[in-house]
């Protein structure tokens, strides 16, 4: 078995505080600070190379800050199983020989411990994260032969048959159809009734606006954070975007960004 650090209920599911990372002689993210509240849904908005993927990975233990801190409950990322991280969709070999469940029983690996077999209650797990992610009839599928909305609701599955509190989803939109991201979305709304706290990478402002209960607006350092209203303004959406955004004379935001980030 993996093990379990203890939760400080009364402290932020996620404080992060003074958090700097370097690559080299790069920053990737400067003196960064914030908190959340547990069961947010929180858009994380900013150019290519503002440093949204780091911040996970720094928040999921995949990478450690250069100064600062980033604590789940009060304790540091290392040991916790209440973490899911979702990675962009580009960071996987869709081409590996494994089914839907099989992929969804991973999430379980922190109950079980490496040498641990799946009991049947572990597989009733995975069954009912299937099911709630509207999956289930494609259980036996092989990974590369799901369409980019399905790869996503499995990997929401994995972290459902993990138990996590907290979800990291990298871009998860990107590359989809406004079907499927529409769907993905209601798919987020239902995690709120779960108590389920979501951060989601995403490019799209429109979409930040209309389904997220605040922004984190980013480009290295923290640029602002709180409410779609408070966040978007045109002046901290230069400071973030510079020469990539255009503001016409209705008022409407134009960003030249791609998808893609660090």
């Amino acid at each position: 078995m993996y093990p379990h650090v203890h939760h400080q209920t009364d402290r932020p599911i996620l404080e992060v505080q003074r958090l700097t990372v370097h690559y080299e002689e790069r920053r990737a993210l400067d003196d960064i600070s914030f908190h959340l509240h547990a069961g947010e849904r929180v858009a994380v908005v900013g150019p290519n190379g503002a440093g949204k993927s780091t911040l996970f990975k720094v928040v999921a233990g995949v990478l450690p800050p250069g100064s600062g801190s980033a604590h789940v409950y009060g304790s540091g990322p290392g040991g916790h199983v209440c973490i899911a991280y979702l990675p962009q969709r580009s960071q996987v070999d869709w081409r590996f020989p494994v089914s839907v469940a099989d992929v969804v029983m991973m999430g379980r690996i922190a109950k079980l411990g490496f040498l641990g077999w799946p009991k049947k209650s572990d597989w009733a797990f995975v069954h009912r994260a299937l099911e709630t992610v509207g999956m289930e009839a494609l259980s036996r599928r092989q990974i590369g032969e799901l369409s980019g909305g399905q790869q996503q609701r499995m990997f929401i599955a994995r972290a459902l048959a993990q138990e996590a509190e907290l979800m990291l989803m990298d871009e998860p939109l990107a590359g989809l159809d406004a079907p499927a991201q529409d769907g993905l979305l209601l798919l987020l709304g239902d995690l709120r009734q779960r108590g389920v706290t979501v951060m989601v990478a995403t490019h799209d402002l429109e979409q930040a606006a209309r389904h997220f209960d605040r922004i984190l607006l980013l480009n290295r350092r923290l640029v602002a954070f709180g409410p779609a209203g408070e966040v978007l303004q045109p002046e901290k959406l230069v400071a973030a975007f510079g020469g990539r955004i255009q503001i016409d004379r209705a008022g409407q935001v134009l960003v030249d960004d791609c998808c893609h980030d660090d």
